[in-house]
């Protein structure tokens, strides 16, 4: 029996691991006529660390709307280069591992999340640790972790 995926979670961050999820995420959808849940995280964590807390909320506003601009135009390229319009876009506030990992996924019915390697440089890494190393342990749903284009080629990492 095949697995069918009706509702993936595709977080984005506009890293290239990222666009690469999105194009396999794409392919998955299409085959399984499901439904694409683009989500970005805002972290707030690094929000209140590069301010010093002296946001007076103009600060979350005007990155929440450049998260929808950028949501929005990513959604405009799949509606006109891959004709997919089964896609809704979200932004959550909040540390990206938890918010991925279980909150995104009880408050909808997903049944598969497709994910970049890393959107982070070794540094932030080594800092932060790795939100997909995390969600892959921790998700309450499916990972599917994208290390290769969508025709199976592998990325070259070595300009990180």
């Amino acid at each position: 029996m095949d697995q069918v995926y009706e509702n993936i979670l595709v977080p984005v961050d506009g890293s290239q691991e990222a666009k690469l999820a999105l194009e396999k995420a794409v392919a998955v959808a299409k085959r399984n006529n499901a439904h694409i849940d683009l989500l970005n995280v805002l972290d707030t964590r690094s929000v209140t660390y590069n301010y010093a807390g002296m946001s007076d909320g103009s600060i979350t506003y005007q990155l929440v709307n450049e998260s929808k601009e950028y949501l929005n135009r990513l959604v405009d390229h799949l509606r006109s280069t891959d004709s997919f319009t089964n896609v809704d876009i979200h932004i959550r506030l909040g540390n990206p591992k938890t918010v991925i990992a279980y909150d995104f996924p009880n408050d909808h019915k997903l049944d598969l999340i497709m994910m970049g390697a890393s959107g982070l440089s070794t540094m932030q890494r080594a800092v932060m640790g790795s939100v997909t190393s995390f969600v892959n342990r921790n998700a309450v749903v499916d990972v599917l972790v994208v290390r290769t284009t969508v025709q199976n080629e592998q990325i070259d990492n070595s300009k990180k």
